[in-house]
């Protein structure tokens, strides 16, 4: 019994280990970012694999999945703005209703986004850097997903809705500054805002714009 218990706690320890997600930083991100203003947060790439998407038409699947990307750039937004005053970020971001007219009149969407570069879409935007992303999602999570769980959850893999990604890059270059993966699953919210709130706080001491971590690289 001893060695189940021991087996599980370790099982657990690894999971959440895992569960932390991975964060990449540029060697050169001090370099690149020494003169960023501004970042624009662009609509995420969703792409959905839900249970019933056969009872789904394209369209709709399609509707359903631009709307889960510009949820969490809503969120992205609000946690960002929120942290501003308490971390005191070197950066200010672009106001996502601005970019997302500015992203129409030129003719960009979520269908072609990614064939812009993050050069030439800071140009577009008059913004020094982006901050962009995708995930897969099992279910909406804008819609609201369960948060109830139990270790069986974990060791049958029911825990899981999916996997989010977020980048930022370089406006003059479009090269990669930071980026952080992580999977989504009961234990990280009840809804797009408690997800991306709970990443980001994960993400928090490796956050690179904040100017309390540069000043301790200085001394």
């Amino acid at each position: 019994m001893k060695k189940i218990a021991t087996l599980l706690f370790l099982f657990i320890g690894i999971h959440y280990t895992f569960a932390q997600g991975n964060i990449y930083t540029s060697e050169s991100f001090d370099e690149l970012s020494k003169d960023h203003k501004v970042l624009a947060i662009l609509p995420f790439y969703a792409t959905l694999h839900l249970e019933n998407a056969q009872d789904i038409s394209k369209e709709n699947l399609k509707k359903l999945a631009e709307k889960e990307g510009y949820v969490v750039q809503s969120a992205i937004e609000t946690y960002f703005l929120k942290q501003k005053s308490k971390k005191n970020f070197e950066v200010s971001f672009q106001n996502i209703q601005i970019t997302n007219d500015l992203l129409t009149k030129n003719g960009i969407s979520l269908e072609n986004l990614d064939v812009y570069t993050a050069k030439k879409l800071s140009e577009l935007l008059g913004v020094d850097g982006i901050v962009s992303g995708n995930l897969t999602l099992k279910t909406l999570i804008s819609q609201g997903v369960s948060t109830d769980y139990d270790i069986f959850d974990y060791l049958l893999g029911d825990s899981g809705y999916g996997r989010i990604a977020i980048k930022i890059s370089d406006g003059k270059t479009s090269k990669l500054l930071w980026k952080y993966e992580k999977k989504i699953n009961k234990k990280s919210g009840k809804d797009t805002y408690e997800i991306i709130t709970d990443m980001m706080k994960k993400a928090a001491r490796k956050f690179p714009y904040e100017k309390e971590k540069k000043k301790k690289k200085k001394n």
